[in-house]
Protein backbone atom coordinates (compact mmCIF):
# COMPACT_ATOMS: atom_id res chain seq x y z
CA UNK A 1 0.00 0.00 0.00
CA UNK A 2 1.52 3.25 -0.76
CA UNK A 3 2.20 5.55 2.57
CA UNK A 4 -0.04 9.00 2.18
CA UNK A 5 2.38 11.92 0.80
CA UNK A 6 3.40 14.44 3.24
CA UNK A 7 1.95 17.86 2.27
CA UNK A 8 3.79 21.41 3.09
CA UNK A 9 1.86 22.93 6.28
CA UNK A 10 2.00 26.26 5.19
CA UNK A 11 0.11 25.95 1.34
CA UNK A 12 -0.92 22.11 1.56
CA UNK A 13 0.74 21.30 -1.50
CA UNK A 14 2.09 17.64 -1.65
CA UNK A 15 5.83 17.82 -0.85
CA UNK A 16 8.19 15.46 -3.52
CA UNK A 17 9.73 12.13 -1.80
CA UNK A 18 13.57 13.34 -2.70
CA UNK A 19 15.23 16.27 -0.72
CA UNK A 20 19.41 17.79 -1.66
CA UNK A 21 20.89 19.25 1.36
CA UNK A 22 18.17 19.27 3.30
CA UNK A 23 16.00 21.31 0.58
CA UNK A 24 12.94 19.59 -0.14
CA UNK A 25 10.75 20.24 -3.18
CA UNK A 26 6.90 21.10 -3.31
CA UNK A 27 4.89 18.63 -6.62
CA UNK A 28 3.39 22.04 -7.96
CA UNK A 29 1.72 21.49 -11.16
CA UNK A 30 2.29 23.93 -14.12
CA UNK A 31 -0.74 25.57 -14.89
CA UNK A 32 -3.57 23.90 -17.28
CA UNK A 33 -3.50 26.93 -19.19
CA UNK A 34 0.30 27.08 -19.76
CA UNK A 35 0.46 23.18 -20.60
CA UNK A 36 -2.55 23.84 -23.42
CA UNK A 37 -0.46 27.21 -24.86
CA UNK A 38 2.88 24.80 -24.82
CA UNK A 39 0.95 21.30 -26.37
CA UNK A 40 -0.52 24.18 -29.25
CA UNK A 41 2.78 25.78 -30.07
CA UNK A 42 4.12 22.05 -30.43
CA UNK A 43 1.01 21.58 -33.18
CA UNK A 44 1.25 24.67 -35.06
CA UNK A 45 5.29 24.38 -35.35
CA UNK A 46 4.69 20.87 -36.57
CA UNK A 47 1.71 22.56 -39.35
CA UNK A 48 4.19 25.39 -39.82
CA UNK A 49 6.97 23.05 -40.84
CA UNK A 50 5.33 21.00 -43.32
CA UNK A 51 3.23 24.25 -44.66
CA UNK A 52 6.11 26.13 -45.07
CA UNK A 53 9.50 23.76 -44.79
CA UNK A 54 12.66 25.30 -44.85
CA UNK A 55 15.38 22.04 -44.26
CA UNK A 56 17.78 21.43 -47.53
CA UNK A 57 16.57 19.51 -50.03
CA UNK A 58 13.30 19.17 -48.06
CA UNK A 59 10.95 20.34 -51.31
CA UNK A 60 7.82 22.46 -51.12
CA UNK A 61 5.17 22.33 -49.03
CA UNK A 62 1.28 21.88 -49.00
CA UNK A 63 1.12 25.32 -50.52
CA UNK A 64 3.67 25.00 -52.63
CA UNK A 65 6.10 27.60 -50.62
CA UNK A 66 10.05 26.69 -49.53
CA UNK A 67 11.35 28.94 -46.98
CA UNK A 68 14.59 28.78 -48.80
CA UNK A 69 13.21 29.57 -52.17
CA UNK A 70 11.48 32.56 -50.71
CA UNK A 71 14.05 33.95 -49.25
CA UNK A 72 16.67 33.46 -52.64
CA UNK A 73 13.86 35.19 -54.64
CA UNK A 74 13.56 37.93 -52.35
CA UNK A 75 17.52 38.08 -52.21
CA UNK A 76 17.44 38.61 -56.48
CA UNK A 77 14.45 41.30 -56.06
CA UNK A 78 16.62 43.27 -53.65
CA UNK A 79 19.72 42.49 -55.71
CA UNK A 80 17.91 43.53 -58.80
CA UNK A 81 16.33 46.50 -57.31
CA UNK A 82 20.11 48.02 -56.05
CA UNK A 83 21.51 46.53 -59.71
CA UNK A 84 22.39 50.17 -60.82
CA UNK A 85 23.60 51.55 -57.62
CA UNK A 86 25.75 49.15 -57.26
CA UNK A 87 26.97 49.49 -60.95
CA UNK A 88 27.51 53.21 -60.57
CA UNK A 89 29.75 53.03 -58.00
CA UNK A 90 31.77 50.18 -59.58
CA UNK A 91 32.29 52.12 -62.26
CA UNK A 92 32.95 55.63 -60.85
CA UNK A 93 35.89 57.39 -58.69
CA UNK A 94 34.94 58.48 -55.17
CA UNK A 95 34.94 62.37 -56.80
CA UNK A 96 32.17 61.50 -58.80
CA UNK A 97 30.01 59.79 -56.16
CA UNK A 98 30.57 62.18 -54.18
CA UNK A 99 28.93 64.55 -56.45
CA UNK A 100 26.32 62.16 -57.80
CA UNK A 101 23.52 62.58 -54.56
CA UNK A 102 21.86 59.36 -54.73
CA UNK A 103 25.32 57.18 -55.42
CA UNK A 104 27.16 58.54 -52.43
CA UNK A 105 23.79 58.15 -50.29
CA UNK A 106 23.93 54.29 -50.93
CA UNK A 107 27.21 54.30 -50.76
CA UNK A 108 26.64 55.71 -46.93
CA UNK A 109 24.12 53.51 -46.33
CA UNK A 110 25.80 49.94 -47.60
CA UNK A 111 29.21 51.49 -45.91
CA UNK A 112 27.24 51.71 -42.48
CA UNK A 113 25.93 47.97 -42.86
CA UNK A 114 29.37 46.83 -44.69
CA UNK A 115 31.08 48.77 -41.23
CA UNK A 116 28.82 46.99 -38.54
CA UNK A 117 29.05 43.45 -40.11
CA UNK A 118 32.68 43.78 -39.95
CA UNK A 119 34.72 46.53 -38.66
CA UNK A 120 32.28 47.56 -35.52
CA UNK A 121 33.70 44.60 -33.21
CA UNK A 122 37.06 46.13 -33.37
CA UNK A 123 35.94 49.64 -33.92
CA UNK A 124 33.41 50.26 -31.93
CA UNK A 125 30.05 51.46 -33.42
CA UNK A 126 29.64 55.00 -35.56
CA UNK A 127 33.45 54.44 -35.22
CA UNK A 128 33.76 55.32 -31.73
CA UNK A 129 36.81 52.97 -31.08
CA UNK A 130 37.86 50.88 -28.03
CA UNK A 131 41.17 51.09 -25.87
CA UNK A 132 43.84 49.65 -28.63
CA UNK A 133 41.66 50.57 -31.71
CA UNK A 134 41.73 53.99 -33.62
CA UNK A 135 38.80 56.10 -32.98
CA UNK A 136 37.45 56.94 -36.78
CA UNK A 137 35.12 59.85 -35.74
CA UNK A 138 37.24 62.51 -35.01
CA UNK A 139 40.21 64.15 -36.74
CA UNK A 140 43.35 62.52 -36.09
CA UNK A 141 44.45 60.17 -38.44
CA UNK A 142 47.28 57.55 -38.11
CA UNK A 143 47.99 56.92 -41.78
CA UNK A 144 45.72 59.64 -43.41
CA UNK A 145 42.12 61.00 -43.59
CA UNK A 146 41.83 61.27 -47.25
CA UNK A 147 39.81 58.92 -49.14
CA UNK A 148 42.62 57.25 -50.94
CA UNK A 149 44.44 56.83 -47.44
CA UNK A 150 41.57 55.14 -46.01
CA UNK A 151 40.67 52.74 -49.06
CA UNK A 152 43.91 51.27 -48.63
CA UNK A 153 44.36 50.92 -44.68
CA UNK A 154 40.77 48.96 -45.37
CA UNK A 155 42.33 46.96 -48.58
CA UNK A 156 45.69 46.11 -47.17
CA UNK A 157 45.33 46.51 -43.20
CA UNK A 158 47.93 46.94 -40.70
CA UNK A 159 51.04 44.66 -39.78
CA UNK A 160 49.63 41.77 -40.91
CA UNK A 161 50.70 39.10 -43.47
CA UNK A 162 49.76 40.80 -47.00
CA UNK A 163 53.13 42.12 -48.35
CA UNK A 164 50.83 45.44 -49.52
CA UNK A 165 50.03 45.98 -45.59
CA UNK A 166 50.74 49.58 -43.57
CA UNK A 167 53.63 48.65 -41.13
CA UNK A 168 55.41 50.55 -38.38
CA UNK A 169 56.69 49.15 -35.58
CA UNK A 170 57.84 51.31 -32.12
CA UNK A 171 60.94 50.12 -30.68
CA UNK A 172 61.23 48.24 -26.97
CA UNK A 173 63.00 50.63 -24.61
CA UNK A 174 62.87 48.48 -21.67
CA UNK A 175 67.15 47.98 -20.76
CA UNK A 176 67.45 50.79 -22.95
CA UNK A 177 66.31 53.90 -21.44
CA UNK A 178 66.17 53.36 -17.27
CA UNK A 179 62.77 54.22 -15.09
CA UNK A 180 63.78 57.82 -14.04
CA UNK A 181 64.17 58.74 -17.70
CA UNK A 182 61.28 56.85 -18.69
CA UNK A 183 59.42 58.81 -15.91
CA UNK A 184 61.07 62.00 -17.32
CA UNK A 185 59.79 61.28 -20.84
CA UNK A 186 56.71 60.56 -19.63
CA UNK A 187 56.21 64.36 -17.99
CA UNK A 188 57.47 65.80 -21.18
CA UNK A 189 55.21 63.91 -23.33
CA UNK A 190 51.96 65.04 -20.40
CA UNK A 191 53.11 68.53 -21.16
CA UNK A 192 52.79 68.01 -24.68
CA UNK A 193 48.92 66.93 -24.38
CA UNK A 194 48.22 69.22 -21.65
CA UNK A 195 48.46 66.87 -19.09
CA UNK A 196 49.18 67.41 -15.32
CA UNK A 197 52.76 66.95 -14.92
CA UNK A 198 55.72 67.84 -12.84
CA UNK A 199 57.53 70.47 -14.82
CA UNK A 200 60.96 70.01 -13.69
CA UNK A 201 60.54 66.58 -14.61
CA UNK A 202 59.29 67.30 -18.21
CA UNK A 203 62.44 69.73 -18.78
CA UNK A 204 64.38 66.51 -18.06
CA UNK A 205 62.61 64.56 -20.16
CA UNK A 206 62.85 66.91 -23.31
CA UNK A 207 66.60 66.05 -23.94
CA UNK A 208 65.54 61.88 -23.68
CA UNK A 209 62.20 62.54 -25.57
CA UNK A 210 64.42 64.48 -28.77
CA UNK A 211 67.32 61.55 -28.62
CA UNK A 212 64.66 58.67 -28.52
CA UNK A 213 60.89 59.98 -29.76
CA UNK A 214 61.21 62.97 -32.07
CA UNK A 215 62.39 60.94 -34.98
CA UNK A 216 58.80 59.30 -35.29
CA UNK A 217 56.18 61.21 -33.20
CA UNK A 218 58.42 64.60 -34.28
CA UNK A 219 59.71 67.47 -31.95
CA UNK A 220 56.33 68.83 -30.53
CA UNK A 221 54.62 65.39 -30.60
CA UNK A 222 52.70 66.07 -34.35
CA UNK A 223 53.27 62.68 -35.10
CA UNK A 224 54.42 61.27 -38.49
CA UNK A 225 51.61 59.58 -40.79
CA UNK A 226 54.18 58.16 -43.34
CA UNK A 227 55.31 55.91 -40.24
CA UNK A 228 51.95 55.41 -38.40
CA UNK A 229 53.21 57.46 -35.27
CA UNK A 230 50.34 58.72 -33.48
CA UNK A 231 49.95 62.82 -32.65
CA UNK A 232 51.23 62.78 -28.83
CA UNK A 233 50.23 66.51 -28.21
CA UNK A 234 46.52 66.66 -28.22
CA UNK A 235 43.64 64.81 -26.22
CA UNK A 236 43.11 61.66 -28.70
CA UNK A 237 44.89 59.06 -26.99
CA UNK A 238 44.93 55.05 -28.66
CA UNK A 239 45.48 53.20 -25.61
CA UNK A 240 45.56 55.77 -22.51
CA UNK A 241 46.59 58.97 -21.06
CA UNK A 242 47.66 57.48 -17.57
CA UNK A 243 51.07 57.96 -17.23
CA UNK A 244 51.76 54.40 -15.85
CA UNK A 245 50.14 53.24 -19.22
CA UNK A 246 52.43 55.57 -21.33
CA UNK A 247 55.38 54.14 -19.50
CA UNK A 248 54.42 50.67 -20.57
CA UNK A 249 54.33 51.79 -24.12
CA UNK A 250 57.30 52.97 -24.13
CA UNK A 251 58.77 50.10 -22.01
CA UNK A 252 57.01 46.93 -23.48
CA UNK A 253 54.87 48.50 -26.74
CA UNK A 254 51.62 47.29 -27.83
CA UNK A 255 51.43 47.18 -31.80
CA UNK A 256 47.84 46.15 -33.20
CA UNK A 257 46.59 44.67 -36.20
CA UNK A 258 44.16 44.68 -39.18
CA UNK A 259 43.24 42.75 -41.55
CA UNK A 260 43.77 43.34 -45.45
CA UNK A 261 40.03 43.22 -46.48
CA UNK A 262 41.26 42.74 -50.39
CA UNK A 263 39.78 39.75 -51.37
CA UNK A 264 37.17 39.39 -48.27
CA UNK A 265 34.67 42.09 -49.34
CA UNK A 266 34.34 43.37 -52.99
CA UNK A 267 35.60 46.39 -54.39
CA UNK A 268 32.40 48.18 -54.35
CA UNK A 269 31.75 47.46 -50.82
CA UNK A 270 35.09 48.69 -49.75
CA UNK A 271 34.14 51.87 -51.81
CA UNK A 272 31.24 51.92 -49.21
CA UNK A 273 32.92 51.46 -46.56
CA UNK A 274 35.63 54.37 -47.13
CA UNK A 275 32.99 57.00 -48.07
CA UNK A 276 30.85 55.64 -45.30
CA UNK A 277 34.49 55.91 -42.57
CA UNK A 278 35.43 59.63 -44.27
CA UNK A 279 32.00 60.51 -43.52
CA UNK A 280 31.61 60.23 -40.20
CA UNK A 281 33.37 63.31 -38.80
CA UNK A 282 37.48 63.47 -39.31
CA UNK A 283 37.50 62.59 -43.02
CA UNK A 284 39.91 64.23 -44.78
Amino acid sequence: MPTKAEKDKYSGTEIRDHEWDGIRELNTPLPKWWVYVFAATIIWSIGYFAFFPFLPGQGVGFFGKNQRIALSEDIAAAQAAQARFVDGIAAASYEEIQADAELFNFSITGGRAAFADNCAPCHGGGGAGRPGFPVLADDDWLWGGTVEEIAYSINHGIRNESPDSRFSEMPAFEGVLGDEEVDDIVAFVDSLSGLPHDADAAVRGATGYADNCASCHGDQGLGLRELGAPRLSDQIWLYSSNSEEIASQILRPKHGVMPAWQGRVNETTVKMLTLYVHSLGGGE
